[in-house]
């Protein structure tokens, strides 16, 4: 059966599609069948690419990034069996949206690993980038371990 992962932040330029492209990678290379998409909470940069050092840190990394952002939506409730949350901010926002009907997950991303959030590296330098793919690798691989069990 292949897995069906969201991964959220706010504006869905840098966490979470570098999450996206992250958690595909490390998936790919245990032979997962995952199917993985991001999208942010808020509609900020709706239809933009990720930001240019999200795609050049994972192109660093040799981790394909291809993604334009999107908002959640209802159906992401129904279409995906995890929703994890870069942040305890954007899992309030997320549980407020919830539809009832939910059949996903809803979980920090970190509660995998050491329930540390993703911090926001859209208002820093690329080295707040190279650590957001670092902790992205960590917590890919702890959710991998503990859905496939290892």
């Amino acid at each position: 059966m292949t897995l069906s992962v969201l991964i959220v932040c706010l504006g869905n330029i840098c966490r979470s599609p570098m999450g996206e492209a992250v958690l595909k990678h490390e998936a790919e290379k245990r032979g997962i069948a995952i199917n993985v998409d991001s999208a942010g909470t808020g509609a900020y940069h709706v239809g933009e690419p990720p930001d240019e050092r999200t795609v050049a840190t994972c192109r660093e990394h040799n981790i394909p990034v291809n993604h334009l952002a999107r908002q959640v939506e209802q159906s992401d409730f129904k279409d995906f069996q995890y929703i994890l949350a870069a942040d305890e901010s954007n899992l309030r926002n997320l549980e407020a949206v919830r539809p009832r009907s939910s059949t996903a997950e809803l979980r920090l991303w970190g509660s995998y690993l050491d329930n540390k959030p993703i911090p926001d590296p859209y208002y820093g330098g690329i080295t707040g980038f190279q650590r957001c793919l670092e902790q992205c690798t960590k917590l890919s691989n702890a959710f991998l371990d503990e859905v496939e069990g290892k």
